[in-house]
């Protein structure tokens, strides 16, 4: 983990102290059931700023400076959190511009976490003054481990402050007029503007959801203003605590039954540049009644390793739970063994870190049924708790992969913006693009049969990978397509999609259909899309095996590809549903229409076979166990992970040893129901 003095994974999480002074010996329970949990972490200060500040330039840090204490005494090692994610109720009072205003023109008041202004002069002035009191006082304390800015940062505001800087955010980046009014195509609908004081921000009761270009510019003016709202915490806290590492925590949005993946309302491939460690909240609906356990536990594996790709290093769980999550519409307990299992997954795929939200669980507040390491009934009596110890033992065992890495060689192309505009764009089936989804289907094939995978950015080096996949990579600019180009020219492999490279960083449609240079890249020309109504299907032949189809049928012409595929119904039947087209030393894949992984796993296995991507250490994959790898000081880790209700006999196919024994592995071995093995190659 960067910049750290540790050599451990990271256990423990939020911790609220404050809520318990009235009573001390629940906070003395707290610090012995720490120890027999071997917890070694906790995060402070999260929303603390009430009990920081409780009235206006009265301050109270004796309750943060015993706790210091305590956290010193038994060993443990603090992440600081910044309270600016939840000001003061007086400060609300007596300072209402730092409140936000809602696309509707209403000053919200106090109440609920993040509703503060990012343009406030006031507000950032008060943030800036709690954060160098805190970094001050607590800098050099022994315990300090990490700065934690704000807490999950989302939503936007509509005041006068962030229409301003929304003016100047525009002005700065288009010049002119002209060159507005041309690039968010504003006489669409007679919109043009007339001068620069006419703009507003895109809202329910103007402009929203009819100028694209300009919505997705909002998005990439909201991103922004997130992350400067975040460099003027990270400044001050780096000016005062300069080798102390800082971060913030991301989401993921679920548990929609559709999906679990990275929330996607800020670019956090942009915003991660910022931070010295990725961290995210991981609350997966495991033990849902919509899919295996297998599959909810390949969704999650995708998130973790987009996760790890933000920075290509390990990253931290900064919150999830040991029992239940709340907030859910069912709030299903983890059943016995999945606790461990589930953690162990996030250390699979590269975290440094099993953090909960809570610590102990609040005795009021719509978080009060949230699960947490201590409960309700303060003992260590219960399931929860001794999954919980039981967990940390094993950390203690495989501390030795702390801060190892991963080296895949197949990548997935991933672009915040690109969904953005594939997400607004009206057209197509609106209930099923589905983009983020659709590449969780083929991350599937890759995950079912333990070749690891890493989700990127177009401008990322592609070079490191041997297999590339970009399907439905709506928005792409001239350097996106000159870097495939680049990528396949040299001897890569890619494979892309129906409804990709469509639209421009505007959100305007490129004239001429396909453009150039994805035209040769793929050796094809698109003609038409035809979106399918719901159990409306056409028939693929691939090879001697026939696939159906489904949402999308793009009908394309080979001009340089070799046709792999084509359609046996309709109008279009005949032609082109799948080209491979040989481009410099490479070869770029086009699949002109949506098929299932039936197909999806057909398509890639000769692909995988001759880029020699199969996984070498374990010899008959199946869907249910998943075998992830980490590497460190020339060693190969493997967590060998049960995802289901059987018993599974796996090959292995090199000599291994068991990393918390010591035991040599036979060239079999046996995972009962949710079982986790962590093996080193001999």
């Amino acid at each position: 983990m960067a910049k750290t003095n540790v050599n451990y994974f990271l256990h423990g999480g939020d911790y609220n102290p404050d809520h318990w002074l009235q009573y001390p010996d629940i906070l003395k329970d707290d610090l012995k059931m720490m120890k027999d949990g071997k917890i070694n972490t906790v995060t402070l200060g999260v929303f603390d700023w009430s009990s920081i500040e409780p009235s206006k330039g009265h301050y109270n840090f004796d309750w943060l400076d015993k706790i210091f204490e305590d956290i010193n005494k038994i060993g443990g090692r603090v992440i600081l959190a910044t309270p600016s994610g939840a000001k003061p109720q007086w400060m609300s009072k007596e300072y209402p511009e730092i409140n936000r205003v809602d696309g509707n023109g209403i000053r919200h008041t106090a109440g609920f976490r993040h509703n503060h202004c990012f343009s406030s002069p006031i507000y950032r002035r008060e943030v800036k003054k709690i954060d160098t009191m805190l970094a001050e006082r607590y800098g050099k304390n022994p315990a300090l481990l990490m700065w934690h800015v704000s807490n999950e940062f989302s939503g936007e505001c509509y005041c006068d402050l962030c229409a301003n800087n929304w003016r100047k955010w525009v002005k700065n980046k288009y010049q002119t007029l002209e060159n507005l009014n041309e690039s968010w195509y504003m006489n669409f609908w007679g919109g043009a503007y007339s001068n620069w004081g006419e703009i507003l921000p895109p809202n329910p009761l103007g402009e929203s959801g009819v100028h694209e270009g300009m919505d997705l510019d909002w998005k990439r003016f909201v991103t922004d203003m997130t992350i400067d709202f975040y460099d003027a915490e990270a400044k001050t806290l780096r000016e005062i605590t300069p080798d102390i590492p800082i971060t913030t925590n991301f989401m993921a949005d679920g548990p929609d039954k559709d999906k679990f993946i990275p929330k996607v309302d800020l670019d956090y491939s942009k915003f991660a540049k910022h931070l010295d460690v990725v961290s995210w909240d991981s609350y997966p609906a495991w033990h849902n009644n919509y899919e295996s356990l297998a599959e909810t536990a390949m969704q999650v594996g995708y998130v973790h390793d987009q996760f790890y790709s933000l920075k290509h290093q390990p990253f931290l769980v900064m919150e999830s739970t040991p029992s239940q999550v709340n907030w859910m519409p069912y709030a299903k307990s983890k059943k016995p063994g999945m606790h461990m299992l589930s953690s162990m997954q996030q250390i699979a795929h590269g975290s440094d870190s099993t953090l909960y939200f809570q610590m102990r669980q609040g005795r009021a507040g719509s978080e009060k049924y949230h699960g947490a390491v201590i409960g309700h009934d303060n003992s260590e009596d219960n399931r929860v708790f001794k999954e919980v110890a039981e967990y940390g033992k094993r950390l203690e065992k495989i501390s030795e992969i702390q801060g190892a890495v991963k080296e895949p060689r197949v990548a997935i192309v991933y672009d915040w913006e690109s969904n953005w505009t594939l997400n607004s764009a009206v057209g197509f089936g609106r209930p099923t693009k589905l983009g983020v989804q659709t590449l969780q289907k083929h991350y599937s094939i890759f995950w079912g049969q333990n070749i690891p995978v890493e989700i990127v950015r177009p401008d990322d080096d592609l070079s490191k990978y041997d297999l590339l996949i970009a399907p439905m990579l709506y928005l792409q600019t001239e350097d996106t397509m000159s870097s495939l180009q680049n990528y396949v020219r040299n001897g890569g492999t890619l494979v892309s999609s129906y409804l990709s490279g469509m639209v421009d960083s505007n959100d305007r449609v490129y004239l001429g259909g396909f453009p150039d240079k994805l035209q040769k890249l793929f050796g094809i020309k698109t003609k038409e899309m035809d979106t399918l109504h719901p159990n409306e299907h056409n028939t693929v032949k691939f090879g001697y095996t026939k696939y159906r189809t489904h949402d999308y049928d793009e009908v394309i012409e080979a001009t340089t590809g070799n046709v792999l595929a084509a359609y046996q119904e309709d109008f279009f039947k005949q032609t082109p549903a799948v080209v491979e087209n040989q481009f410099g030393k490479g070869k770029a894949y086009y699949i002109a229409a949506r098929m299932g992984r039936d197909f999806l796993k057909d398509f890639y296995e000769p692909i995988i076979d001759q880029l020699h991507l199969t996984d070498d250490f374990v010899g008959n994959p199946e869907y249910e166990v998943s075998c992830q790898t980490r590497i460190k000081n020339g060693n190969k880790y493997h967590f060998l992970m049960n995802f289901s209700e059987a018993t599974h006999t796996v090959e292995l196919l090199k000599p291994a040893i068991d990393v918390e024994t010591g035991e040599k592995v036979d060239s079999t071995i046996v995972l009962r129901k949710y079982e986790v093995r962590v093996l080193r190659e001999a």
